[in-house]
């Protein structure tokens, strides 16, 4: 009888999955991750309407007509031939990863809601405006560090990173006390 092959610990979690790393990265989905960019798209294109809002104000429409949708949502609405399995491997990605990705999203959603319901009260074009390119700066960061997690950057990187930059700052503020 023959004996199922199981996955190697250290596989990733599509592969743990039964998940073709091939078929993944040909439907640009993350191998190491399971997970897609292409998400990502859904809120840089409200962020981009957001930015032309001050040299296109008809753009306005576009923007309050946007309405949030989950990762899931994202894909089972996609015309993409590869939906399904995006969503697949979503399901199958780590779950900290996934959490950590998720609470980006809900806080992307939030903001882009939060801006749309404003915009809808009546503000003047000039507050819309600086509104508009306020939320759009402040989303940026958001997007590329969701993008670096499905890349694969370790959850706790940012932690990593930000212990680094403190360490840099005490000793410079240490020795410009010693002086």
């Amino acid at each position: 009888m023959a004996q199922a092959t199981r996955p190697h610990p250290s596989a990733s979690s599509a592969e743990r999955a039964g998940l073709d790393a091939a078929r993944l990265a040909a439907s640009n989905i993350n191998p190491s991750t399971g997970l897609a960019t292409d998400y990502l798209n859904h809120f840089n294109e409200a962020i981009m309407v957001l930015e032309m809002l001050p040299t296109a104000p008809d753009c306005k429409e576009d923007f309050l007509a946007w309405q949030p949708m989950s990762y899931r949502e994202h894909f089972a609405a996609s015309p993409l031939k590869h939906r399904n399995l995006a969503i697949a491997a979503y399901d199958a990605a780590d779950p900290a990863v996934r959490g950590k990705l998720d609470e980006i999203f809900d806080t992307l959603n939030a903001a882009l809601i939060a801006t749309r319901d404003g915009m809808k009260l009546g503000l003047s074009p000039e507050t819309i405006e600086s509104l508009a390119l306020e939320v759009a700066w402040r989303l940026k960061p958001m997007i590329s560090r969701a993008g670096a997690l499905i890349n694969g950057e370790p959850v706790d990187a940012q932690a990593t990173v930000q212990a680094a930059v403190d360490a840099l700052f005490d000793h410079e503020v240490s020795t410009a006390l010693e002086t």
